[in-house]
């Protein structure tokens, strides 16, 4: 807390972002440590920035939250306020980034620290590593250690794994995001005065199914080896359906995800294969 203290008290802003971070595979497997973990984190980082708003320069937090606090939705596309209608989620995880968004209620509410509520929507990018308290496991024939969906199955596929393994029957939909993107909508929320107090959707507008984002994977390596995949038991909390509605951060902030998946697919595959070849990853 002191630390925390210290490195705020010259600061504008503070983007509280930090947790332990993996996969899906830890959802079950780490449920209480993530969350509890988590939310000393949290307490932690509002308790420092409730203090520099009133003693020193900050002038507001940008909290990360996560798509997985509408695990539980039924309504699409989900805009913000849909949160308020559907059940919390079924994870640890994601009620623990739900409990991150109550805390900015709160810290205004009580202390008026200005706040914004960022969420991001599967990013995709360069830069991912194994995480301290992620462990491989085996996915056919070929050992994971990330348990998130696109640099897994770039490295299943750089590996030659055919039949591709999937987890789950692969209609999963997902909004896959450039990393690059949500960089640029974070500091929209950050500094923009319309962010002030509000909360958003940061994601892509396109749609794609896991099986769609597998064959595109394959192409890209394989060319016109003909695409193979089998389905593997999903993990638990696999949602099915993630469909954000992005229409108030391009109206109030005039942000827009406009990264094509094939485009970020052809950054992030060479990444991966020197990773690979590096034992990184």
């Amino acid at each position: 807390m002191d630390l925390l203290k210290k490195l705020l008290a010259d600061c504008d802003h503070f983007v509280a972002g930090a947790a332990m971070i993996g996969g899906i595979s830890y959802f079950h497997e780490l449920a209480y440590d993530l969350l509890a973990e988590n939310e000393r984190i949290t307490a932690a980082a509002f308790d420092a920035a409730i203090w520099a708003h009133r003693h020193a320069r900050l002038q507001k937090i940008t909290a990360m939250s996560s798509s997985m606090v509408f695990e539980n939705v039924s309504t699409y596309p989900t805009r913000e306020e849909d949160l308020k209608k559907c059940p919390p989620p079924s994870s640890t995880y994601g009620f623990q980034k739900l409990a991150v968004e109550y805390f900015a209620q709160g810290a205004f509410e009580q202390y008026g620290l200005p706040f914004t509520i960022a969420r991001p929507f599967n990013c995709v990018g360069i830069g991912e590593r194994r995480a301290v308290t992620d462990k491989e496991i085996l996915s056919g024939n070929v050992k994971l250690a990330l348990s998130h969906v696109v640099p897994d199955l770039v490295q299943k596929t750089l590996k030659g794994q055919d039949p591709l393994h999937l987890l789950g029957d692969g209609r999963q939909i997902r909004h896959y995001t450039y990393g690059g993107d949500l960089a640029r909508g974070v500091a929209l929320a950050i500094f923009h005065e319309e962010a002030k107090n509000n909360d958003f959707n940061l994601s892509t507008e396109v749609s794609t199914s896991v099986l769609e984002l597998a064959e595109l994977i394959w192409k890209k390596v394989n060319g016109e080896k003909p695409f193979r995949y089998v389905s593997d038991p999903p993990f638990p909390y696999d949602v099915q359906k993630r469909v954000p509605d992005v229409s108030k951060a391009k109206r109030l902030l005039g942000f827009e995800a406009t990264t094509s998946l094939s485009n970020m697919l052809d950054e992030v595959i060479p990444w991966i294969d020197r990773e690979i070849k590096a034992g990184r990853i």
